[in-house]
């Protein structure tokens, strides 16, 4: 079983349900905006700014699943892993793991998506970036709890 210090208001279990409450709010609008085409996303004007350029542009679905959907999905399923954690023997031992290799998928695919904005692209949509700095601190968490988890199950190892 794994002993992350969980009981601290600032620990960084309870700071990612924090960031996860933002980010499923920032997804799911995204995933509305995705969902009914008629709606327009609130932007921030100026030159750089174009949500509509990019939240329709080809690189916002992969195989016709808009990246919103996928983005809540992460976040539903981290949202679900540490709920689950205190319960369940199997996410007691391995959600740490299991978060950090979503999180490290979607970290990698935020960068990916930074640099379509900045260079493919050349707009940038505030919502989007804003959901990517989230997955960014979602995933410092999550290697924040990995150590602690890694150091956990040697300290376990030593005393068996």
């Amino acid at each position: 079983m794994e002993n992350t210090n969980n009981n601290t208001l600032f620990s960084a279990r309870n700071l990612s349900f924090i960031v996860l409450f933002f980010a499923i709010a920032v997804s799911g609008y995204l995933s509305y905006l995705k969902l009914v085409p008629s709606a327009h996303a609130v932007c921030v004007p100026g030159e750089i700014f174009d949500c509509g350029t990019v939240l329709n542009s080809v690189y916002s679905e992969i195989l016709g699943i808009p990246i919103a959907w996928l983005g809540l999905g992460v976040n539903l399923l981290v949202l679900a892993l540490l709920i689950l954690e205190p319960r369940i023997d199997f996410f007691a031992q391995y959600s740490v793991p299991l978060a950090f290799g979503l999180l490290l998928f979607a970290f990698l695919f935020s960068v990916y998506l930074v640099y379509v904005q900045a260079f493919l692209i050349t707009k940038y949509c505030p919502w989007c970036l804003s959901h990517e700095a989230m997955v960014t601190i979602l995933f410092g968490l999550s290697i924040q709890r990995l150590f602690k988890w890694m150091n956990s199950s040697e300290v376990e190892q030593v005393s068996n």
